[in-house]
């Protein structure tokens, strides 16, 4: 009796998961916009974030609607999606970059207006007035540091702790003289940190004094402090998901915000595949790829009550920085470099 038992369990068990996987493939198959983009056969993506492959196969897999990624770096976006916009062969139907990015291409003509069903999960202030870019998450920047090696108390509170004479050569960063990101970021600490210019240009004098290693963006910020060359990273916390199990922390600041450049998707103009482009940018937004960016890539998104799966995260503030025009980046990385 028992045995028997135990089979009708498992028989119903099974009869459960196969009406779920049902399920879950009927609310697929069931978007308005699936016949049409099924019709138009795939979509292709133009994009610089990274770790993002296992969606463009999830959406493939759910819409049977084929995905292509392509990776293009924020230092060449501009030029690369404007060249071939105006030579009427823009490859991508749905462009991801920062939003900095995406306000030039928007200006420029290049992007379509769509306001997707699925942004009523965003918060009002990442909602393009216009209706053409949606903010979906932030480029998240911290003090990122080596758990075996830096000891809980010398673990930095404060973005200032940065000037701090033991940290001499054991900090790492990308290159403030060249790299947009941390130029926006260094401003960011003016406006929202530093209660007074000559307060922060004694932290940027100060943090120069420390001897950092340059490189060239975020993404290598983690190896010297995984390798324990150096001890603090400006870098992202993504690392901490992305890079496991490596001995990496983040700093929980007293009082201060984390800080980072704001992200947006967007469809192009003139498309000739709208629906699948549509489709695609619902599926973006929704909360299943909103779990896969945090949970596999580390991302901070704005879908509501999602994070990323590092220790203590939920307690940070997370803050969008004003997005400085191509003159201030060039008259701060000018003052950068007289400084560093």
């Amino acid at each position: 009796m028992k045995t028997r038992l135990q089979n009708l369990i498992r028989v119903s068990l099974l009869s459960c998961l196969i009406l779920t996987v049902a399920l879950g493939t009927a609310v697929g198959s069931e978007h308005p916009l699936l016949e049409d983009a099924a019709d138009e056969g795939k979509v292709i993506f133009y994009a610089n974030i990274t770790g993002i492959e296992p969606i463009m196969q999830e959406f493939q897999s759910d819409y049977g609607v084929a995905a292509e990624y392509n990776r293009v770096s924020t230092a060449v976006y501009v030029p690369t999606v404007q060249t071939e916009f105006q030579a009427g062969r823009l490859g991508a139907d749905v462009l991801q970059a920062p939003l900095s990015v995406l306000q030039i291409l928007k200006e420029a003509g290049v992007l379509e207006e769509y306001v997707s069903p699925v942004s009523e999960k965003y918060p009002e202030w990442s909602k393009d007035p216009d209706g053409v870019i949606q903010q979906f998450g932030i480029e998240y920047v911290a003090l990122i540091y080596n758990t075996e090696l830096v000891a809980p108390e010398d673990v930095p509170t404060s973005y200032r702790d940065l000037t701090d004479p033991k940290w001499y050569d054991k900090i790492v960063m990308p290159d403030p003289t060249t790299h947009a990101t941390t130029i926006i970021w260094l401003v960011g600490l003016k406006e929202h940190i530093f209660e007074t210019e000559a307060e922060w240009m004694d932290f940027l004098h100060g943090l120069a004094a420390n001897n950092p290693m340059f490189v060239a963006s975020l993404g290598p910020t983690p190896g010297p402090i995984e390798t324990g060359e150096k001890l603090i990273a400006v870098s992202m916390p993504k690392h901490i998901v992305i890079r496991k199990p490596t001995p990496l922390g983040w700093a929980k600041l007293d009082g201060e915000p984390l800080m980072g450049s704001a992200r947006g998707i967007a469809i192009a103009k003139n498309t000739s595949r709208p629906n699948a482009a549509r489709l695609f940018v619902d599926y973006w937004l929704s909360e299943k790829s909103a779990l896969m960016l945090a949970n596999q890539v580390g991302e901070w998104v704005l879908y509501e009550d999602v994070y990323p799966p590092v220790p203590d995260i939920m307690e940070a503030e997370v803050i969008p920085l004003r997005e400085l025009s191509d003159e201030e980046i060039q008259h701060w990385s000018e003052v950068f470099k007289e400084i560093f």
